[in-house]
């Protein structure tokens, strides 16, 4: 028998906006099983870029956000004859996912000396733009995979 695991089946909507996207967001945010400080954190952000971006619903930034942040390939290791050489493949979605989440929060938690929602704000806010530090990252996945086009045909 398989462990239960934390799985799209399990993920309810967030409260406030009925949202599986903010779920895993808020999810991923939490430290320490911290849920209400992580829903908190995430509330207070969208708050902020409810005053920011006002002629847009600051869920519908969120949801841009991730949506600019997600890489459509990336380069993964194969080794071919004692050499290992870097591959550009393509990405499925729930991965895209994860890793756009991961890249905001990376973003986020790089950035010192300001309370959390803010700097959340601002990585959102800059990802809805398509600027930022989680753009930045995206952008040098694609030109690594760009770079490593001439492995392609390593991809099966």
């Amino acid at each position: 028998m398989g462990r239960i695991t934390a799985s799209r089946k399990q993920l309810k909507p967030d409260p406030q906006h009925g949202s599986l996207l903010a779920a895993k967001f808020i999810n991923y945010l939490m430290l320490d099983g911290k849920k209400s400080t992580a829903q908190r954190v995430f509330y207070d952000a969208l708050d902020v870029i409810k005053e920011r971006v006002p002629d847009e619903e600051p869920i519908e930034v969120f949801t841009q956000a991730v949506e600019n942040v997600k890489p459509a390939i990336e380069v993964r290791s194969k080794r071919v004859g004692g050499a290992a050489y870097q591959v550009p493949m393509q990405v499925n979605r729930t991965r895209q996912q994860s890793l756009a989440i991961r890249w905001i929060l990376m973003a986020v938690r790089e950035k010192k000396g300001r309370p959390t929602h803010l700097k959340l704000a601002d990585e959102l806010v800059q990802a809805f733009n398509r600027e930022g530090t989680a753009m930045t990252r995206r952008e040098n996945v694609h030109r690594m995979a760009d770079a490593n086009r001439a492995f392609a045909h390593f991809a099966w």
